[in-house]
């Protein structure tokens, strides 16, 4: 058997708006540290017979808000401690997001993967995996070796990828090769809804991009989409290639910059789009069900509050019959459903108890389910008025997958309308829609991005300024040979 490589694996994941005023707390994450990471099945493709795994610290938040400080500042130290313990090193494996923003902090992954690099000296290398709506920045290229990204949104090759990256780590361990990163920034900025790989001009892409991997020298090409909702100097685009060979490698970042700027005005919206009121008149003339509407500005897997009760109140005033919202965050409301107890009626106020900006409605409703989860913190509670079923959820959260509701004793598939706070549906959700309507809605992850605000983004970026002008320059890793 060849002699043992020590590999650390840490990271840390999420997706941050600066348009949220509601900051990721420390109690947001889901942490995992020393042996509950490798225990983890987020984890479970890490054992080889060559390798012995020293697991450090994964954080990972549902998106939101920027991160607290002091939270992101903890789990640094936390890691970095457990890095240190562990030396000496053949190589780190980081798990991260790409689009998490630190309260006070311009590129929140250009620290964290610095502090990795500066314990670890210059001779370890390290491998990533990312969201491909994580920002990038040359920081962060001149502290790796390697880079994966997924392919798909809606992402369902998680898993995939984050082998790309182990698989990547491995090979230079195994064979000596040592791989570089060249990357091209790309001036432009989509939302995930506007650039989904399942449509065009995206999945002709993101089609193209195993190909590249095939060429000489060429281990991994990716294209990044970037995070929109993040108003900092490194939000963009970008192609980001993994080599072992110079030439070969800015020919794949340049061909797949320009491929990407070239497409920049074919990007739209999958489903049907349009304001609430538009496609609430559509739902309201469609016979097939279940019907499943999107509320884009909202949505927290997109960095959104979660707590607006904008289409409840809308809703409401439609004497709808048969609807089902998942759900609405608003831990006041859930406590007074549970103080009361199922099969009660009370007047509830529902929406706004995080963002003040977000609607609040005041109803009779009557309680049905209450599910207390993990430690209190994950209360929920399903209530009723009128023809409409709202669940209430204690903490920030989605509802994407079946099992989420299937806890709740409610099944999707046999209401007439489900609303979702949602862009492109959940892989699990998608199948079953029958139709999908996006309802553009206000909120800190709205999709009219030429109005969002914009102060410290980089000047000549598309949307924003429609006749920007570019011209691919790639640019190699500190790391990389010559």
């Amino acid at each position: 058997m060849s002699q043992m490589k020590r590999i650390a694996v840490g990271g840390i994941h999420t997706e941050c708006s600066t348009y949220n005023p509601v900051l990721i707390r420390a109690e947001d994450f889901h942490v995992v540290r020393g042996d509950e990471l490798t225990a983890y099945e987020y984890f479970s493709f890490l054992p080889e017979d060559d390798v012995e795994v020293l697991p450090l610290l994964h954080a990972r938040a549902v998106p939101g808000g920027p991160v607290d400080r002091p939270a992101y500042e903890g789990f640094k130290a936390d890691l970095l401690a457990r890095l240190k313990a562990a030396l000496p090193l053949d190589g780190v494996y980081l798990a991260m997001h790409g689009a998490m923003h630190v309260d006070g902090m311009w590129d929140a992954e250009g620290d964290w993967i610095s502090a990795v690099r500066e314990v670890v000296g210059p001779d370890v290398p390290i491998s990533v995996s990312y969201d491909l709506h994580g920002n990038v920045s040359q920081r962060i290229i001149d502290q790796i070796d390697m880079f994966a990204a997924y392919r798909t949104a809606p992402h369902i090759d998680v898993r995939e990828t984050m082998q790309r990256a182990w698989n990547m780590l491995l090979r230079c361990l195994r064979t000596g090769e040592r791989p570089f990163v060249t990357w091209a920034k790309i001036p432009v900025l989509m939302p995930g809804e506007r650039s989904s790989t399942e449509d065009a001009p995206a999945d002709a892409l993101y089609a193209a991009l195993p190909g590249h991997d095939t060429r000489p020298g060429i281990w991994s090409a990716d294209q990044m989409v970037g995070y929109v909702w993040a108003d900092e100097p490194r939000g963009t685009a970008c192609a980001v290639v993994t080599a072992t060979e110079a030439s070969e490698a800015e020919a794949v970042a340049t061909e797949l910059a320009q491929a990407y700027w070239d497409a920049r005005t074919d990007f739209a919206f999958g489903p049907v789009t349009g304001p609430l009121d538009e496609m609430l008149d559509i739902a309201a003339k469609t016979e097939t069900a279940p019907l499943i509407l999107a509320e884009s500005g909202d949505n927290p897997t997109g960095g959104g509050v979660g707590d607006n009760g904008l289409v409840l109140d809308a809703l409401i005033q439609r004497d709808w019959q048969d609807a089902l919202i998942a759900g609405i965050t608003d831990a006041p409301a859930v406590d007074a459903a549970f103080a009361a107890g199922e099969g009660a009626e009370l007047e509830l106020t529902v929406g706004g108890a995080l963002d003040p900006k977000s609607v609040r409605v005041t109803a009779p409703f009557k309680v049905l389910t209450l599910v207390e989860g993990a430690g209190g913190a994950f209360r929920q509670a399903v209530v009723r008025t009128g023809g409409i079923t709202v669940v209430l959820a204690a903490r920030r959260r989605p509802y994407h997958n079946i099992e989420d509701f299937t806890l709740l004793g409610l099944d999707p598939k046999t209401v007439s309308l489900l609303v979702v706070k949602s862009g492109y549906l959940s892989p699990e959700l998608a199948p079953i829609a029958n139709p999908n309507l996006m309802a553009l809605t206000e909120g800190v992850v709205n999709q009219d991005i030429p109005k969002l605000e914009s102060l410290n983004r980089t000047p000549g970026l598309y949307p924003w300024e429609p006749e920007a002008r570019f011209t691919p320059t790639p640019l190699r890793s500190a790391r990389a040979p010559g």
